[in-house]
């Protein structure tokens, strides 16, 4: 089954995550298929903290890639700002 789901990066106390498409088989950290975007939970005040695109996250989901729970909800929470981006 193909996932997409984070994989950890960073320093010990500074986490970074890539959001990959992975074979669920595969280790976390392990070898992935393509990188979508990353996550940066404890990125500075008004810096880009998580890029998805979409376009490639649309087509791995209609291929049958199930998404993480985590990953599912960045996705949501960047599908409803990006109206309030576009719009300004």
């Amino acid at each position: 089954m193909v996932v997409i789901r984070l994989s950890r990066g960073g320093a010990r106390g500074a986490p970074f995550f890539n959001i990959v498409v992975a074979d669920s088989r595969n280790r976390r950290d392990g070898r992935y298929i393509e990188r979508l975007g990353f996550y940066n939970p404890v990125g500075k005040e008004g810096a880009e903290n998580v890029r998805i695109a979409q376009e490639r996250l649309t087509y791995w989901t209609s291929k049958g890639a199930q998404m993480s729970d985590t990953v599912a909800q960045l996705a949501k929470k960047l599908a409803k700002a990006a109206p309030a981006v576009a719009a300004a």
